[in-house]
Parts: structure tokens; sequence; C-alpha cells
């Protein structure tokens, strides 16, 4: 599996604080199946990460794995708040795609307000880059008014969720809408946003398990980050499998059917 959205790299973030935290974190990513990760981390106005420090870390992350004996293999990537992103230069955000490609990973704010998400997705689309929205799900704003989201995904735009959320790590109102999301078919990647071992384990294959998903587990996990680290244009089309998710309770309808084939 690919881990689309991890954060794993020493020091730079809210993640592990030495490279031995990076080790242990990938050597649990690489028993739960995990196979590549992505470095996303933060790039925000309280992170002020760049391209170059964050390459210069993956190939550490790299070299102590392999000498760790880890079989895993880290790319590099970030996960930019929308609110800095209006701030950097084309060419600073060509470095920050995830794997090298043409892809950003966007981070959906923690508020009540996206105001200005939606138009700086388009710009960037215009611009030659894809957008990927990292956990839309635990967004207030978008649980408010998911015909945002809808209206995003039809213009192209991806969404990655976090596994967690299927499973009620980030309460039940996230898990809910994380539900929702799934079946109408606006979520193309499931990632772990670990961040350690003790509160944001690296996992996604049990978390889709468990949350009735794991039919999708290759599209969701392999196929759409394999698309999206290879600069893709267009990520795989969704299978066709059947799904026995349990309902969370007091469900909304609030998509169409056939959004998918609308959305493709």
């Amino acid at each position: 599996m690919i881990d689309l959205h991890c954060h794993v790299l020493a020091g730079i973030d809210d993640g592990p604080a030495t490279i031995e935290d990076s080790v242990a974190l990938a050597r649990c990513a690489q028993d739960r199946g995990i196979k590549t990760i992505v470095a996303t981390p933060h790039v925000s106005w309280h992170y002020e990460n760049d391209a170059a420090t964050i390459s210069g870390l993956v190939r550490q992350a790299n070299v102590a794995f392999g000498a760790a004996a880890v079989d895993v293999r880290v790319v590099a990537g970030a996960e930019i708040a929308f609110t800095r992103a209006v701030d950097l230069g084309e060419d600073e955000l060509a470095k920050l795609t995830l794997g090298g490609g043409r892809w950003l990973l966007l981070e959906c704010p923690f508020s009540s307000s996206v105001a200005g998400l939606d138009s700086l997705a388009l710009d960037l689309q215009d611009e030659g880059f894809g957008v990927v929205l990292a956990h839309p799900e635990r967004c207030p704003a978008l649980a408010g008014d998911p015909k945002v989201l809808e209206s995003l995904v039809r213009a192209g735009v991806l969404t990655s969720i976090t596994a967690g959320s299927l499973v009620g790590r980030f309460g039940g109102t996230v898990r809910r809408f994380a539900h929702e999301l799934m079946e109408a078919e606006l979520v193309h990647n499931v990632a772990s946003d670990a961040h350690d071992l003790e509160r944001r384990q690296p996992g996604i294959a049990a978390e889709l398990e468990q949350a009735g998903f794991g039919a999708l587990a290759g599209w969701l996990a392999q196929d759409v980050p394999a698309a999206i680290l290879s600069g893709a244009e267009t990520i795989p089309p969704r299978p066709r499998v059947r799904i026995r998710a349990t309902p969370p309770r007091r469900r909304r309808r609030w998509w169409p059917r056939g959004l998918l084939k609308q959305a493709s």
C-alpha cells in the first residue's frame, strides 16, 4: 500500500521528534502493509517549511530506514495550508507536489469557514496543478455544507480522508460524515495521516476492513495514490464492488444518485 499522507519526517512539524521516532513509525507502517510513505509535513504559517528542507529530510529518512532494515520507501510531498498556498510562488509549489508529480495536497481547515478554498483550488488547476484535499471529513465547514465539496469534485479535485475517521477516532460526527462521503463516492484516497505511535499511528487496511470498505482498499490505497505520484492527469475509475459498511446512525442523504458518473 501507499500512504499518501503521513507526518514521518523528524523534527519538522508535529510529527516525530527524532529520527529514531521516524524509524519506529515507519516500522509500524511496514508491519501494517505500507510499502511507500509520502512525507507530507505541514507547510503553513506555523510550520514555515520549504521544499529544500523537506527533500533533505526525505533523503535522511530513507538512509535511516535502510540502516534499520525497514523496507519502506519515503517520497517527498507536503500538506499545504490553503492560507499559505496563496502566498507561495508557482516554482515553490511545483517542488512541493506529491512525489514530484503535478498533484498538491491542500489541508482543509478545522474551522467553520472555507471561504477562498474553492477559488484557490480552481486557480491551482488553471496553473496546471492537480489538487487533493486532505481530511475534508474533519472540516466543520464542509460537513455543514457538503455541496461545496461535491462541486469541487465535479471540477476535478480529489479527496483524501483519514483512515481513523472511518472507525470513530475523531468522534461520531466525523465518522458519520466520512461514511456519507464514501457512499456518495466523493472519496478517492484513504491515508493514515499518522504523526506518532501514541495517538496517531499509521494504518489503512485494518480501518477500511473494520468500516466495511475493505473491498475498495486496492483502489483507495494503491491504484489512486500510484496514479497521483506518477503525475497522471486522471485517476483509475472506482471499481464496482460490493461493500458492507455499517451505516452510522442519523445519516443524511444530500447527494444525488449517480454522482460518481457526473464527477468522473
